[in-house]
């Protein structure tokens, strides 16, 4: 049976409007991303069969539980949520001003090591820290038998569990990045024939217009 597996990044928040690092700083959907959240589940609505079993998974902050629900709600499941599935930490940066954390990050080098790299800030995961909680997770979405699934998590997350998909070794994944936008949408595809990994649509973003 195919898969298909229907990635979300939370649409917009309040840290994105005050200007405030985010990371796992437990930032609320704004009222804009309320209404992005509603337009994300109509379109996930149109697209699952509902005859078929549905999964929800999604990190546990406060954003993308609410994103979660409101999807879940819509298709009739109840959402699961995961830590791991949430965006990297910025350690004691996470809730500040953005300008604070710019005067502090140190950024990852041009070559070299830069996955296990330091960028300054205490408590601050690296992106290494980050890829192995996703990769284990993603391990996890791709086992299951549900032949449909959503998950709803944050933009450097979404980076690393398509690098997971496309089964990118983590050592290699230090330059990898999608450029993820909020409240974009992204279907991934297992077939039944060549089992290939397939990426069928990647950040789609047109319903936040509607």
């Amino acid at each position: 049976m195919v898969k298909t597996i229907y990635v979300v990044t939370h649409p917009e928040a309040t840290h994105h409007v005050e200007g405030l690092v985010g990371g796992q700083f437990d930032s609320d959907l704004t009222a804009t991303g309320q209404i992005h959240a509603s337009r994300i589940a109509d379109v996930l609505a149109d697209r699952l069969d509902e005859h078929l079993p549905i999964e929800v998974v999604s990190s546990d902050l406060l954003r993308t539980r609410r994103t979660a629900g409101i999807v879940a709600g819509r298709l009739g499941v109840e959402p699961v949520l995961d830590p791991r599935w949430r965006e990297k930490s910025y350690g004691e940066a996470g809730g500040r001003p953005q300008s604070w954390l710019d005067e502090r990050f140190v950024p990852v080098p041009a070559v070299g090591e830069r996955m296990r790299h330091d960028e300054g800030v205490a408590g601050a995961e690296t992106k290494w820290d980050l890829a192995v909680r996703i990769y284990a997770a993603t391990a996890e979405l791709v086992a299951s038998p549900a032949p449909q699934q959503v998950v709803v998590t944050h933009g450097m997350a979404a980076t690393f569990l398509l690098a997971a998909w496309i089964e990118m070794p983590v050592e290699a994944a230090g330059r990898v990045a999608f450029g993820f936008s909020s409240g974009g949408i992204t279907t991934l595809e297992r077939d039944d024939v060549f089992h290939n990994h397939s990426v069928r649509a990647l950040n789609e973003v047109a319903h936040l217009r509607g």
